[in-house]
């Protein structure tokens, strides 16, 4: 079931990323040739208009074929060339492969709105504290081969009440957390709820200054107005965006400093399937957020200057926008290709790594 989800969210994001593309390049006058889900062989398809529309076998992209966006002669100077996305001006370009990123964006805005709708589980340390309900402290991470790692506790889990010695603490804060651990003399319980599951687990604090080896927040369940969850949804969506953009320029520039364990840090489909299930497990309300974040960051990695990815064919169009002419299409196509066939490549390492996690 787990994955069944993930190849649903994967798909609705791949459509809705391409489906920026589409809109504005048929509303520009361009011709599409493809619109595709998933990549080739082919499932089924139908063809309506000038444009064949595909879905392919391999879940784990998508593709729309627009005339020209890799030139060749025909684009250049054949008898539709008046239609080719080569020789539309540079800012319809620019907007053509800007507009599956505001579509990403715009989603993301959409899901968080509907999930404050519904009833959103979200941090409420700085806002929203007179608006939740069922507040708690959460797990945000399990730090590996720690005292909660080895007795079972999991991200996403929260914490009910701890105990020990003669300390018990129901619906304890973060600060109480923070305490008991540090003057435990003996086992600590902890008491977590997991998605609709309750348990206890037992544990053994460790370190000079002892700990457990988790982050925690304060969250709770906010649920808003239908007109205010757009606002506030418009709102975390930038704030998480910017931060989406800050950490990757931060990854970045890590990785051209050299810097090890970088690698480690990212997560490809198999890691990001075991999340959408555990997303899924805490209600559809929590589901639409994580998938938003999800839309966001596939937004940020799509701006990434790198060729084969829209923020590099910007690049290029800036670039012919300085010196004044064309580019020519034999580069520009080999580089497309040659960062494509680079991107295969770290995405197939990642899930390898990551099925390596899973045994």
């Amino acid at each position: 079931m787990t994955v069944i989800l993930f190849l649903i969210v994967l798909a609705i994001l791949i459509f809705v990323h391409e489906l920026g593309h589409f809109v504005s390049a048929k509303l520009f006058g361009i011709r599409v040739d493809e619109f595709a889900i998933g990549f080739p062989p082919k499932v089924f398809g139908w063809k309506r208009g000038e444009t064949q529309y595909n879905l392919n076998m391999i879940p784990l992209g998508g593709y729309v074929k627009i005339f020209g966006e890799d030139p060749d002669e025909e684009s250049m100077n054949g008898p539709d060339s008046s239609r080719s996305f080569v020789n539309a001006s540079k800012w319809k370009q620019t907007v053509v492969l800007l507009s599956g990123i505001i579509m990403n964006i715009i989603f993301a805005w959409f899901l968080i709105s509907i999930s404050f709708n519904l009833g959103s589980l979200t941090s409420i340390e700085d806002q929203y504290k007179d608006k939740a309900k069922d507040v708690s402290v959460m797990v945000l991470s399990v730090l590996k081969d720690s005292p909660s790692d080895k007795s079972g506790l999991k991200e996403g889990d929260r914490i009910l009440g701890i105990e020990s010695g003669k300390t018990r603490i129901p619906n304890p804060t973060i600060l109480e957390i923070q305490t008991t651990i540090a003057e435990s003399e003996s086992n600590i319980k902890v008491d977590y709820l997991r998605g609709s599951a309750t348990g206890t687990l037992d544990m053994v604090a460790t370190g000079t200054v002892k700990q457990i080896g988790i982050s925690m927040a304060l969250v709770g369940t906010v649920k808003l107005g239908f007109f205010q969850s757009f606002y506030e949804g418009a709102k975390l969506t930038y704030l998480e965006t910017v931060n989406i953009a800050g950490g990757l320029c931060s990854f970045i520039y890590g990785a051209f400093k050299g810097e090890s364990g970088l690698l480690s840090q990212m997560t490809g489909p198999v890691g990001i399937a075991g999340m959408v299930g555990q997303a899924s497990s805490m209600g559809l309300s929590y589901l639409f957020g994580f998938v938003a974040m999800i839309s966001l960051n596939l937004a940020m990695l799509n701006l990434v200057p790198f060729p084969a990815l829209d923020g590099g064919r910007v690049l290029f169009v800036l670039v012919e926008v300085i010196i004044r002419r064309r580019i020519k299409p034999v580069i520009a196509n080999w580089l497309n290709l040659i960062g494509f066939g680079l991107l295969i490549s770290l995405m197939l390492f990642i899930t390898y790594k990551d099925i390596v996690k899973l045994f």
